[in-house]
């Protein structure tokens, strides 16, 4: 058996080996290091793909969050309700542009922001709402475009673990995730489904005057070279990275069926397991793309579970351990443990598996068999 990683990069580059190094030598040639053709390329081919009016690339996922957030205008003291059980970039750029964070619990089966604590979380001085994808499936857009619209609120999705994964709204349209609030933000990361070799992010929008605004942000809030019309920062996506995406993009909906096809062999070999919860799919299983793979282990067996999948080479990870509201960064007198019960719950719970297109049967196998080894 090959060894296990947690992410295979090296495997899924010898499938796209070619037309990488090709992209790498014409990016060389040309000395196009920045806006250069690979880069207007791969825009066009991913508003294409995602069905939105505009992509405009920048330099990270959480540059692009916090972009999104300077081309909605959002003010010092503004309040934006988000997910507690996250990574931080989430929260970090809401507090970087001095707006005022508020966290709310999540939902115990998709891990995802729960509709029912927006509503409760909603003040005057609410402006937005970001709902976090999470591991790769999509929020329960329906209800919180109901809310935004009910409040008047913006919607920044935040899809840095969902891109390629559709969502079915109750009135039959099917829109990718990242492309049905004002405006999405994801991560190219490289160990993001569709994941670059460095440092990536975009920003979708349907909205012509947003997406104009923030294609100045982006570039030193100039549109004309030398000509400062806005606040802006220099975030912007390189040549290089755009060629390695250029290359994954037209294999992604593969890329996504291979993690939904390992997700099933796992949950398969592990459904009748005791002590375990494997993941919860709602809705149709091309709404969730398996960015992670994560259990909940109850009983409070998943710290020795974690030891027992160390020891015998099987990698995995804890996403996350601590909730938001407990981050000595973001500490508040406004959070009350009591708003947080399901995220405290899965911070002792959840744990990760191997989740990416290389995995095998071998692989699965030897993991899900330690894992039931452990809980037998």
């Amino acid at each position: 058996m090959k060894k296990i990683q947690m992410v295979d990069l090296k495997g899924q580059y010898e499938g796209i080996k070619d037309e990488v190094n090709a992209s790498m030598q014409e990016i060389l040639e040309s000395t196009a290091f920045i806006n250069g053709p690979q880069v207007h390329d791969f825009q066009k081919e991913l508003q294409e793909y995602l069905g939105v009016k505009h992509v405009i690339p920048c330099a990270n996922g959480t540059d692009a969050l916090q972009i999104a957030m300077m081309g909605l205008g959002l003010k010092p003291g503004d309040e934006v309700i988000t997910a507690d059980f996250t990574f931080a970039a989430t929260v970090e750029v809401i507090a970087l542009l001095q707006l005022t964070p508020v966290l709310v619990d999540v939902d115990p089966k998709t891990f995802n922001i729960d509709t029912e604590a927006i509503k409760r979380a909603i003040t005057p001085n609410t402006k937005a709402i970001v709902p976090v994808h999470l591991f790769g499936q999509t929020a329960n857009m329906d209800e919180i475009m109901k809310i935004a619209r009910e409040y008047n609120l913006f919607v920044i999705e935040d899809n840095a673990q969902a891109i390629g994964a559709n969502y079915h709204s109750a009135n039959g349209n099917s829109e990718k995730a990242g492309t049905i609030g004002d405006v999405g933000a994801t991560s190219f990361f490289p160990s993001k489904n569709l994941g670059c070799y460095g440092d990536g992010g975009a920003i979708f929008t349907n909205n012509d005057e947003l997406a104009h605004d923030i294609r100045g942000i982006v570039n030193h809030g100039m549109y004309e070279r030398y000509h400062h019309d806005v606040v802006g920062v220099n975030s912007r996506l390189d040549s290089f990275q755009a060629g390695v995406l250029r290359a994954k993009l037209p294999k992604l909906d593969h890329y996504n069926s291979q993690r939904q096809q390992a997700a099933e062999k796992y949950t398969n070999a592990l459904k009748n397991v005791e002590g375990l919860e494997t993941p919860f799919l709602e809705g149709k299983e091309d709404t969730h793309v398996y960015h992670q793979y994560t259990l909940k282990i109850k009983d409070g067996k998943r710290d020795a579970l974690a030891k027992h999948l160390q020891e015998k080479g099987i990698p995995f990870g804890i996403y996350y351990p601590i909730p938001l509201h407990r981050q000595k960064a973001y500490l508040d007198e406004r959070y009350n443990e009591a708003d947080f019960p399901v995220t405290n719950m899965l911070v002792q719970e959840v744990i990760s598996l191997p989740m990416h297109t290389e995995l095998d049967d071998e692989q699965i196998d030897f993991i899900t068999s330690a894992i039931k080894e452990f809980l037998a």
